[in-house]
């Protein structure tokens, strides 16, 4: 049980390094657009940094609730606090919900009044090209990290980031586009994103409330078959598992017969408790016992 109390705090120090690290690449982007865009006076590529700006203010709230997220259990958590995390999670949809509401605001304009999209300079279009490289790349190592840390909040921002992506590429689209004659094509772009944009977000409610709300995170009828392969349990029941921050718990009930002393019967209890872990990759079980 040590080890697995122990694993949440390092996984919980691994995924803030890993904001660090997305911090200093975010406030290295917003330095270059800065200076892009005082010299080369453009107000959208001030707008863009303002916008990056917002990304690397994430990261650091994400580090401070990853703090927290990763702190042992006390008298008012006693199951820990791994659940900041999928909460965290939830609040990218704040932003998501921004983003769909603005995107969906200037189709509707462009389809009404007829706007013209933007007309983008050589070095602007460049500058939304290596932007769009560096997001492509930050999406890849977020999500591959918190796959591997099985962390829903790198997860969601990871996919936070892909909505930056499919907009950059909606920009550089409906530029080129646009130059060929196709009307009304940022309008049309702006409403697909839109619909990309909530399916992002769907995938992000669909990965953060089965933690939330103590969906089973193992099938009972594999910890009951497990439990009975162990020799001297008659039969397990009251079986319950649940997920939280990358930690999985169950609980379960063995019969063990009446006439076994408390040592023997607690030496079943332990066996059951190694074997759930290493077939079931459970990390903390606790294991109750009645005779029977």
């Amino acid at each position: 049980m040590p080890g697995a109390r122990a694993a949440l705090p390092d996984r919980a120090a691994a995924v803030r390094r890993v904001f660090l690290g997305l911090l200093v690449a975010n406030v290295a982007v917003v330095a270059a657009k800065v200076v892009i865009g005082v010299r080369a006076g453009s107000l959208s590529v001030l707008g863009d940094a303002v916008h990056s700006s917002v990304d690397a203010l994430n990261n650091i709230v994400f580090v401070a609730l990853m703090r927290v997220a990763g702190a042992a259990p006390d008298e008012d958590h006693p199951y820990g606090h791994g659940k900041f995390e999928p909460v965290g999670a939830l609040g990218i949809l704040v932003f998501l919900s921004v983003t769909c509401f603005e995107l969906l605001k200037s189709a509707i304009t462009g389809l009404v009044r007829g706007v013209q999209p933007p007309h983008l300079t050589a070095l602007e279009l460049g500058f939304l090209g290596a932007t769009l490289l560096v997001n492509v790349w930050v999406t890849w190592y977020e999500g591959r990290r918190g796959r591997q840390l099985d962390s829903e909040l790198l997860v969601a921002d990871a996919a936070h980031t892909r909505v930056d992506v499919l907009i950059t590429v909606g920009v550089l689209a409906g530029a080129m586009l646009s130059r060929r004659g196709i009307r009304n094509v940022d309008a049309i772009i702006a409403i697909l994103v839109t619909v990309l944009v909530a399916r992002v977000g769907w995938d992000i409610v669909r990965g953060s409330l089965p933690s939330l709300v103590d969906q089973v995170a193992r099938e009972p009828a594999a910890i009951r078959k497990a439990a009975e392969g162990v020799r001297g349990v008659d039969s397990a029941y009251a079986i319950r598992s649940r997920k939280a921050a990358g930690v999985v718990f169950a609980e379960l009930t063995i019969g063990v017969t009446g006439s076994l002393t408390v040592d023997e019967a607690h030496a079943i209890a332990d066996l059951v408790e190694d074997r759930l872990k290493s077939e079931l990759r459970l990390d903390q079980v606790v294991v109750h016992i009645e005779p029977c």
